[in-house]
C-alpha cells in the first residue's frame, strides 16, 4: 500500500457474502491522502484484482474517500441501495458506510471511519508538508524516467530502420499523410478508435458501433470477458436481435451478474475445456444479416477499457449466403470456421429468421453462406493433451 500520510483515518471492513464481517482477512488501515491497494495487500489470491488495482484518496477527516479504479477490471461502489460501476480510471467516492466489491460481485469490503486525533498535533502538519513535497519530487522523478525511456525508444527505433535499411525521416509529421487506397481497404486489418488521440492518430479507425450495426438477425459473440452493462449501453440494438448466442470465458461473480441481468434473448455458453485449468479466449463475433453473414476476428475482451483506451485491432468481412445450386460446395475457410464451431460444442436452438424461416442454429449452420471470396485463411488450434 502507498500513501501519502502515515494519519490512519479510516478501515476496509471485509466482508462475507451475507455483508458480515469477516474475521479471517485484516481490516485494511485507510490513511489521509493516497491510497493503493491490490492483490497482495487484501490477501485475496484472485488474479482478477490486480496488483494495483484501486486507489483511495481519502479527505483530512476520514469522512469520505475519492476511488479511482486502476486495473482493467471494473469495481463497484455501493452506497445505500444504489450499486455504480466504474471502469479503468473512471473516479467515484465512498462515505462511511459503504461497499466496495473489488470485482463486481466478489470480494465486499466496507468502508469505516475512524476516530484519530494526532493529525491536529503541528508534527502531523509538518509530515504533511513534508510528504507532499517528496511526492512532488517522486513525480519530475518518475517523468524523467518516463522521458529517458521515450528517447531510448525512438533511438532504437531509427536503429532498426537504419539496420532494415529505411530512411528516417525527422518530420515524424509525415505519418499523418499516410493513407490506404480506397479499393485496398477492405482487405486490410483496422485499429479500434482509441479515445483522446487526435483525429488523424484514428484515421480508418473503427469502433464497436461500426461493427454490430444495422439489420442483425442473429448474433455470435466469442470472448473471454464480456462486460454487459457497457456492452448494451454501446450496442442496444442487442436488446432487439431475435437471439444473441454470448460463448465466453467468465467465472464467480461476473458469470452470476450475467446469468442474473442477461437480456431473455440472450443464450450463455462457457465451452468445456479438456484440461484443468485455462479458460475460453477466442474473440470472434458472427452476425447473421438478411443478405449473409459478417466475420469478425478481433484483439479486444468485450469491456470499455479494451475498446476505448488500448492498442487493439480487428479483421472484418461480410460473405453472401450461398445460390440454392452451391449448398454443397465448400471451401478452406468454410471448413476450418466450421470444424472449430463444433469443438465449441455449441448448444443447438431453433429460430425463424426472414429470409429462410425456422432454422437449427448449430455450428453446421454457418455452411449455408460463401465464403469463397475470403481474404484470409481461418487458423485454430486443437491442443492434445
Amino acid at each position: 500500500m502507498m500513501t501519502t500520510s502515515q494519519v490512519k483515518i479510516g478501515l476496509l471492513i471485509p466482508l462475507n457474502n451475507n455483508l458480515e464481517e469477516d474475521s479471517s482477512i485484516p481490516k485494511l488501515p485507510i490513511y489521509e491522502g493516497i491510497n493503493i491497494l491490490g492483490r497482495n495487500d487484501i490477501f485475496i489470491a484472485d488474479k482478477r484484482v490486480s496488483r494495483k488495482h484501486v486507489s483511495f484518496n481519502a479527505s483530512v477527516d476520514g469522512s469520505s474517500a475519492n476511488v479511482i479504479v486502476e486495473s482493467s477490471n471494473p469495481v463497484v461502489i455501493r452506497s445505500g441501495d444504489q450499486r455504480k460501476k466504474l471502469y479503468f480510471q473512471e473516479k467515484g467516492s465512498i462515505v462511511h458506510g459503504d461497499i466496495v466489491e473489488m470485482i463486481p460481485g466478489h470480494h465486499f469490503f466496507k468502508y469505516v471511519k475512524v476516530n484519530d486525533n494526532k493529525h491536529k498535533s503541528s508534527v502531523e502538519i509538518y509530515q504533511r508538508v513534508s510528504t507532499k513535497e517528496t511526492i512532488l519530487i517522486q513525480k519530475e522523478q518518475v517523468n524523467l524516467k518516463r522521458k529517458r525511456q521515450i528517447d531510448e525508444d525512438e533511438a532504437y527505433a531509427r536503429a532498426l530502420q537504419v539496420e532494415n535499411g529505411l530512411a528516417f525521416h525527422e518530420d515524424s509529421e509525415a505519418i499523418r499523410h499516410f493513407s490506404v487506397p480506397k479499393g485496398r481497404l477492405p482487405l486490410t486489418f483496422q485499429l479500434l478508435r482509441v479515445k483522446g488521440l487526435p483525429a488523424w492518430a484514428n484515421t480508418s479507425s473503427v469502433s464497436i458501433g461500426d461493427v454490430i450495426r444495422g439489420n442483425v438477425l442473429f448474433a455470435v459473440l466469442s470472448n473471454y470477458m464480456v462486460d454487459m452493462d457497457w456492452l448494451l449501453s454501446v450496442c442496444p440494438n442487442l436488446m432487439k436481435i431475435s437471439r444473441v448466442l454470448v460463448i465466453h470465458g467468465e467465472g464467480d461473480g461476473t458469470l452470476y451478474h450475467l446469468q442474473k441481468n442477461k437480456p431473455a434473448n440472450w443464450t450463455l455458453h462457457k465451452p468445456p475445456l479438456p484440461i484443468s485449468y485455462g479458460t475460453h479466449h477466442s474473440k470472434a463475433m458472427l452476425l447473421v444479416y438478411p443478405r449473409g453473414l459478417r466475420v469478425v476476428i478481433h484483439t479486444s475482451n468485450l469491456i470499455s477499457v479494451d475498446w476505448n483506451n488500448k492498442s487493439q485491432g480487428l479483421w472484418m468481412q461480410d460473405f453472401p449466403w450461398k445460390d440454392e445450386k452451391d449448398q454443397s460446395r465448400s471451401c478452406g475457410f468454410e471448413n476450418d470456421l466450421v470444424e472449430y464451431l463444433s469443438a465449441l460444442k455449441l448448444p443447438e436452438f431453433s429460430i425463424n429468421l426472414p429470409v429462410i424461416g425456422n432454422v437449427k442454429i448449430n455450428s453446421s449452420f454457418f455452411k449455408r453462406f460463401d465464403y469463397s471470396n475470403a481474404t484470409v485463411s481461418f487458423c485454430s488450434y486443437d491442443y492434445k493433451f
